[in-house]
């Protein structure tokens, strides 16, 4: 469970710990992280995804701790209110909420595949949003170097179309495996997300800070997708919070676009392009 370490990964494995599930809690900030591993009774693993070579090294060490992993639920990430690009040459947002993900996703890949069996479907569980409505994906500009920034908002909301895309490719390349691969959007949660926007500071004492849903109710949907039972959709299927096939951008359905993204990712991240199964 990535972005473990608050919000509704931190209630999301809870209520998964209380189910059986042995959890791995990855998070950037050493203290939240550890704190919440040792509550759920997990493993803490730091990872900062404005760092690459970060996102190798948890992929390393989650590797050299687990023969397998049955989900991995990718869930860090985040608006960014100010245009800035990592030291890796991206900008932030698009590398947080996509680019590492896709990164880690892909460096457990061979780990997820040979955990699924006959009786044991896997699966990969992304956190994406409603507000990929608002997204522009434009392969050309991932950097937001040609539009306005407008405080990240559409930004944040062109990342999660490329989460929705990524989840369905994903799917389609893993039909056979036993590997499924979901996309979800939790509900406006109040959360410490947005934290650094204007926008979302207005909004928290406007409505005293009730202008969403809590934390509990924002990890029905990530525990349901990440837990033991039946998921009831086909692979590749985006959730408004409990419904599947929610409204998404027109651009999220383009499966050409999603194979393009896919080429694109794999060369930003360093990978070698892998054999279709």
């Amino acid at each position: 469970m990535t972005g473990a370490s608050s919000g509704i990964g931190a209630e999301s494995a809870a209520r998964l710990a209380e189910q059986g599930a042995e959890l791995a809690i990855v998070g950037r900030n050493p203290e939240r992280t550890r704190a919440v591993a040792e509550r759920v009774g997990g493993t803490a693993f730091l990872a900062d995804y404005d760092h690459l070579d970060e996102v190798h090294a948890l992929a390393d060490a989650l590797l050299a701790r687990y023969d397998r992993i049955d989900v991995l639920a990718n869930n860090a990430g985040g608006l960014v209110s100010k245009h800035a690009i990592t030291v890796d040459g991206h900008e932030r947002a698009i590398q947080s909420n996509h680019l590492a993900p896709f990164l880690l996703t892909n460096l457990l890949l061979p780990r997820l595949i040979t955990s699924a069996s006959d009786d044991r479907r896997v699966r990969v569980v992304s956190t994406a949003s409603r507000a990929n409505m608002m997204g522009d994906l434009r392969l050309d500009d991932l950097n937001w170097e040609r539009r306005p920034w407008l405080g990240g908002w559409r930004a944040y909301g062109t990342s999660k179309v490329a989460t929705i895309l990524f989840m369905r490719e994903l799917a389609e390349r893993l039909t056979g495996t036993g590997v499924d691969a979901y996309s979800l959007h939790p509900g406006l949660v109040v959360t410490r997300f947005g934290e650094t926007s204007p926008l979302i500071r207005v909004a928290k004492v406007v409505t005293r800070g009730h202008y969403g849903i809590s934390v509990a109710a924002g990890a029905i949907p990530l525990t349901a997708l990440a837990g033991a039972a039946e998921v009831g959709a086909p692979s590749g299927t985006y959730f408004d919070r409990l419904t599947p096939n929610g409204s998404v951008n027109p651009q999220a359905k383009d499966a050409q676009l999603g194979r393009d993204l896919w080429a694109l990712s794999e060369r930003l991240v360093g990978l070698e392009s892998p054999a279709k199964n």
